[in-house]
């Protein structure tokens, strides 16, 4: 067992007091919390916990983020209201971080745990860092100590790896703590809205009273619903199924987009009109699905179990065409008015996998760009979120500023990510020469459909 300090601070798992002692000790900052992981989703959740408990430690691998973070400041951009938390929470002392994990993690009580999983190059589910975490908060846990599990990870992973790793490096008992998965259901953008309530709380423990305790602390931090599921394993599966459901709908949507321009109709105007049925609930067309979630939670399911995965890995493949099928409607459209396609030069709109988040992980834009280039095309890529270059720059485009992008001239525009800056941006004018190709990967250009001088072909829009 421990001898972590964490031994004088109230207990929640375990405990013989009332709830509502227990809750009032949560609130009342008696209970030290370990949030691990300050990233895009991690730093709000922190912040919130701070808000709510006076008395959170923000643990980080990086020192740059824990500097700035121990100086008030938010290191995350795009989430309204996070900076502010952040100042005020820090200002008075109920937040602050560390890059040491064992020691914050003797110090906490409860331990949340908010890091990725990613998938390695065979796409199979890489717990590396969740393993590596856990193995901090086992060297500090005591009896009596939550832990929270908020990371997507494939299923029964909290029962068969996260709570035998802790018992075994811990030498607790495993009946002496608790583990819980509550995963995050929240969005860039929007995370502090998503964490306060806007949506239902999922808690699911591996026994009945790490349940119990993790309704208990998510009672306190959203004023929506809390949903208990029957064990962390239920848990962990709705996560992964809500990405699942999304992947293959998306899927579905960029299939029924190549029969609509088959028979010429508009899919959007369908799709709109279908949805007016309460049973139906199609989603949008696109060029590409991208972001640390979407892309890889089906992987969590198909490269784990043996059950038959044949409409996740076949909607994988579809989603994964489309950055090729968007280039393909630019070098077609070229051909089309009797432009080659080595020498065109063509800008890529959009760097990053979704507007205004910099974040470019399975981004549809770096498809987008390798077919191009792989076709002999002159790529200028721009986008005003992001400054990362070198992997654009490795697949073959040369990514300058806005500015420069307005001074150029272009056979065809390819808009991949639609960011708000895009907007003022006058496309007709950078038209080389009659016509200019221009495809709107994201339905955001639909103006141009009947501009003189511009070739127009949307994904989702028959034009």
């Amino acid at each position: 067992m421990s001898d972590s300090t964490s031994q004088g601070a109230p207990a929640l798992y375990g405990s013989d007091v009332s709830t509502d002692e227990q809750r009032d000790a949560l609130t009342g900052g008696e209970v030290p919390i370990a949030v691990y992981g300050l990233g895009k989703m991690g730093l709000p959740l922190a912040s919130v916990y701070a808000d709510v408990t006076g008395n959170v430690t923000g643990v980080d691998v990086d020192p740059a983020v824990v500097e700035s973070i121990s100086a008030g400041e938010n290191h995350i951009v795009g989430e309204p209201g996070l900076s502010d938390l952040v100042e005020e929470v820090v200002d008075r002392g109920a937040l602050s971080a560390t890059t040491e994990g064992s020691t914050a993690a003797a110090d906490a009580r409860v331990h949340v745990v908010i890091v990725p999983t990613l998938v390695d190059e065979d796409s199979k589910p890489d717990l590396s860092v969740v393993e590596s975490v856990m193995a901090d908060v086992a060297a500090g846990l005591s009896a009596g100590d939550q832990v929270i599990l908020e990371s997507t990870v494939p299923p029964r992973t909290c029962r068969d790896v996260v709570a035998p790793t802790l018992a075994a490096e811990s030498g607790l008992d495993r009946e002496e703590f608790g583990v819980a998965f509550c995963p995050e259901r929240t969005s860039s953008g929007r995370a502090l809205e998503d964490i306060r309530g806007a949506y239902p709380k999922i808690v699911g423990g591996i026994d009945d009273e790490s349940t119990r305790v993790a309704e208990l602390l998510y009672g306190e931090i959203s004023s929506n619903e809390i949903v208990p599921v029957a064990d962390a394993t239920t848990a962990e599966a709705v996560k992964v199924f809500e990405g699942v459901y999304r992947d293959v709908n998306i899927a579905l949507a960029n299939e029924l987009t190549k029969h609509a321009e088959e028979l010429e109709i508009s899919v959007l105007e369908a799709i709109e009109a279908a949805n007016t049925q309460p049973f139906c609930d199609l989603h949008i067309p696109g060029a590409g699905v991208g972001g640390h979630c979407i892309p890889y939670y089906p992987h969590f399911l198909i490269q784990m179990f043996n059950a038959d995965s044949r409409l996740m890995e076949l909607s994988r493949e579809i989603n994964d065409t489309m950055p090729t099928y968007t280039a393909e409607l630019a070098l077609s459209g070229l051909a089309k008015h009797g432009k080659e396609s080595a020498g065109s030069d063509v800008l890529v709109l959009g760097l990053t996998y979704r507007a205004g988040v910099d974040e470019l992980r399975a981004t549809p834009a770096m498809g987008v760009i390798e077919r191009l280039a792989g076709a002999g095309a002159d790529v200028t890529a721009v986008d005003p979120i992001t400054d990362t270059t070198e992997p654009f720059e490795d697949a073959g485009a040369n990514v300058v500023s806005l500015d420069d992008v307005r001074e150029g001239s272009y056979d065809a525009v390819v808009l991949v990510t639609a960011q708000e800056a895009f907007e003022d941006l006058e496309i007709p004018a950078l038209a080389a020469d009659d016509p200019l190709v221009v495809v709107d990967g994201r339905q955001a250009l639909t103006e141009l459909q009947n501009e003189h001088g511009i070739y127009y072909r949307g994904i989702g829009i028959n034009a």
